[in-house]
């Protein structure tokens, strides 16, 4: 297996999920940190656009959006398994809750004036601004809740979360599972990162004991690299061809009457908006492929989740 390379910064409540999962399944690494407000020009030499953290390189191999990669790590390491056969679809479901309403309130409640102050901790010049200016760019710029309506919804998704955790070390049973990876992050993001805000867990111990055990599951053996030596590894290497390696899948599921081999931008649906542009080499009822050329990294494939993106014929 050619070396994983995670794209990532430190503070990124997704990077953390990734570095988590790679610790459970102890697949070793190489990281990159990328900056964590734009400009990004190493960042979209390999993605062509996309901008979210983090993202996956294997080679000249790009997979984007923390959903699709670890279905890639999944069938790159078995065992120990993120999808236990017998609860997949409650777990897939809790884990897509837990990516975009748990941690949305949890960023809500993280911007309120227990959670900011200690989020990014004197890394920028007034850190707190600029990240918000930078996500307000990439459609961030909602109507943010008051600290006040804020806290409640998010305590009564701990609460919930408490109650699956009264008899049962994580949230779906006695082993983590993809559930508790993408329920953990918005978590760490309000509880471990920002430490003043940590005074809520105790008073639902289930939850505290949660946390600290998805804690201590850690983080995997990584060597540092630098973007440039990331382009030059995905320009010495060839994509892996349609239908090999861990997206297997070769069936064709036209949604669009985009036929394969079509110019096409796929953009994210909801945030961070910049369109990634290629020819469509893969839609499945999965993924998108696109295979696109770079001056730096040469020829790549960019591989997406079917689900929150968005696919569109390229007007040229």
């Amino acid at each position: 297996m050619t070396e994983l390379i995670l794209h990532q910064f430190a503070s990124s409540p997704f990077s953390e999920k990734l570095r988590l999962v790679m610790g459970y399944k102890k697949l070793s690494y190489m990281s990159v940190t990328v900056p964590a407000i734009m400009p990004k020009p190493d960042v979209v030499a390999l993605t062509g656009g996309y901008r979210r953290t983090p993202f996956l390189q294997i080679g000249a191999d790009i997979y984007c959006d923390t959903a699709l990669i670890c279905d890639v790590l999944e069938r790159l390491q078995p065992a120990p398994t993120l999808y236990p056969a017998s609860m997949q679809p409650l777990a897939s479901i809790l884990a897509q809750w837990s990516d975009s309403t748990l941690f949305w309130s949890a960023v809500t409640y993280n911007r309120g004036v227990k959670g900011a102050g200690s989020k990014f901790g004197g890394t920028l010049v007034d850190p707190v601004a600029a990240i918000f200016e930078d996500r307000k760019a990439m459609g961030f710029n909602i109507d943010w809740w008051q600290p006040g309506d804020a806290a409640p919804a998010y305590q009564s998704y701990v609460v919930q979360l408490s109650s699956l955790l009264q008899n049962q070390p994580y949230l779906l049973g006695q082993q983590p599972c993809i559930a508790d990876f993408c329920a953990y992050h918005p978590l760490w993001l309000v509880h471990v990162r920002a430490t003043a805000a940590v005074d809520l867990l105790q008073h639902y111990p289930a939850v505290k004991g949660w946390v600290d055990r998805m804690q201590a599951i850690g983080h995997s053996v990584f060597e540092d690299i630098d973007a440039s030596q990331a382009i030059a590894i995905a320009a010495a290497s060839d994509p892996v061809p349609i239908g090999q390696g861990p997206l297997p899948s070769r069936v064709f599921q036209d949604e669009h009457g985009i036929a394969l081999g079509s110019q096409v931008a796929v953009t994210p649906q909801s945030f961070g908006r910049e369109p990634t542009t290629g020819e469509l080499l893969a839609a499945t009822e999965s993924h998108f492929t696109l295979r696109r050329i770079d001056s730096r990294a040469g020829c790549v494939h960019v591989h997406f989740p079917r689900i929150g993106y968005v696919l569109k014929r390229q007007v040229l």
